[in-house]
């Protein structure tokens, strides 16, 4: 049997309907016994405002050198720590998976928005927990996937293998996303237990959903990437998949527990995944809200430019995938765009013009995960969670984020907003005017 074959009878139907009823024990039962020991009167969703809050801190403190685990209120009274597995340790594996995303970074980013979060969106049960606890406990979506972003940087992002080590943010990032899991579930249990189908969608944020995400983060990205004309070699692959499997298994994946995830399980688990795309009214407002955020950051001439990536990096997907803009009503690309398309298609006959619309696309995919990430600065700079890249990264790829720079930048996106809305208000009026013409002629 070759290991191709292997990997297939690692991943029968049956582990995929065990790990979809499966959380996460070990931290569930920790944090059910933090709850009823409280003598305080805060329930789980106070408790996820205190959680989201003392995990930007937490994190704040853990990207100081100081070799210890950050102090918290609620980590330290769960006592629950969080250490390499003894097969996560190769520091050369390490160095080479963090460093596709050092060198990759905006591709990263134009791929998380464009790709990764409207796949979390088409999964029922992920849009349902995204869209109500974003709302209840953090009051909007640009902060939740702020912390994503985040969470990319500290663990990814640094060039630094001991950010994963106890003490270091990527560490602190997977401690703190496992308790904030467990308080999720607690705080939908309490919210909406009465209607929450376990059956159907097993508990939330469940196992089948974390290898899902896993799977977003390494697997969606490479694709979204090529996608975009960036094509990553077999030997960083596997080097950045070793690493997120460390984080999976530090942040309580169940598929991580014993072993990383290889390139041999790629196919089986993506085959898999795909039976998981269903449209809903929670994925469908997730997505519109997502888009409506990065279109405002866009330069004058480019709005359209996100929605029309999304399209981009969907367009030859596997498995099913290709349905997500559709399922997620993504409105329609940029006219231009569709103009790509075509060129994209005739390209395989002409190697020549493949090679200039690639380009033409990573120059597009640049800017993007450039305005993106300014976004995340301008937006969350000085948040609870604050948004920051290391100065290395900053400079890489020419973003200033000193409080000068973001005011001004705040300035030109006013003056584009009020000229968006002016160029607006004059085409309803020129639409209008025909209309109210011919209701004359009638009259």
């Amino acid at each position: 049997m070759n290991r191709r074959e292997d990997a297939h009878e690692r991943w029968p139907e049956e582990r995929f309907r065990q790990l979809r009823q499966m959380a996460d024990p070990e931290i569930d039962e920790i944090v059910a016994r933090h709850l009823k020991e409280r003598d305080d009167g805060l329930g789980p969703l106070e408790l996820v405002k205190a959680v989201v809050k003392e995990l930007g801190e937490a994190k704040k403190e853990a990207r100081q050198p100081s070799g210890r685990p950050p102090a918290s209120e609620i980590f330290d009274a769960l006592d629950f720590a969080a250490n390499l597995p003894e097969w996560g340790c190769d520091a050369d594996l390490l160095a080479k998976g963090q460093a596709v995303f050092a060198d990759y970074g905006l591709y990263q980013s134009a791929a998380l928005f464009c790709k990764c979060l409207p796949m979390a969106y088409v999964e029922v049960s992920s849009a349902r927990v995204l869209a109500g606890v974003s709302q209840l406990a953090t009051h909007g979506l640009t902060r939740r996937v702020a912390e994503t972003g985040q969470m990319l940087v500290d663990v990814m992002g640094l060039k630094a293998t001991d950010s994963l080590l106890p003490g270091g943010p990527g560490n602190t990032t997977a401690l703190g996303l496992r308790i904030l899991h467990a308080f999720v579930r607690a705080l939908v249990d309490e919210r909406y237990g009465d209607h929450w189908d376990v059956e159907r969608f097993g508990p939330p944020v469940n196992q089948e959903l974390l290898l899902a995400t896993l799977f977003d983060f390494t697997v969606v990205t490479w694709e979204a990437m090529e996608t975009m004309g960036v094509t990553l070699t077999d030997e960083q692959r596997a080097a950045h998949l070793y690493t997120w499997s460390v984080f999976g298994h530090l942040m309580g994946v169940e598929a991580c527990r014993e072993r990383p995830l290889t390139l041999d399980d790629v196919a089986p688990v993506s085959e898999r995944m795909g039976r998981l795309y269903e449209s809903s009214p929670e994925g469908r407002l997730l997505m519109s809200m997502l888009l409506a955020e990065m279109e405002e950051f866009m330069h004058l001439g480019w709005r359209k430019l996100p929605r029309s990536l999304v399209h981009w990096v969907f367009r030859d997907a596997r498995h099913g995938a290709d349905r997500v803009p559709e399922l997620l009503e993504v409105p329609p690309p940029a006219w231009w765009f569709t103009a790509l398309f075509a060129l994209a298609k005739a390209a395989h006959r002409r190697p020549w013009l493949g090679r200039a619309v690639d380009g033409v696309v990573r120059g597009l995919v640049r800017r993007v995960g450039r305005h993106l990430v300014v976004a995340l600065v301008d937006r969350h700079s000085d948040g609870q969670a604050a948004f920051r890249i290391p100065p290395e990264l900053a400079g890489a790829w020419r973003i200033k984020q000193s409080k000068t720079a973001v005011k001004s930048r705040e300035i030109r996106r006013n003056v584009r907003k009020n000229v968006r809305k002016t160029v607006r208000r004059s085409v309803r009026t020129t639409e209008r005017a025909p209309a109210e013409g011919r209701k004359g002629l009638r009259a």
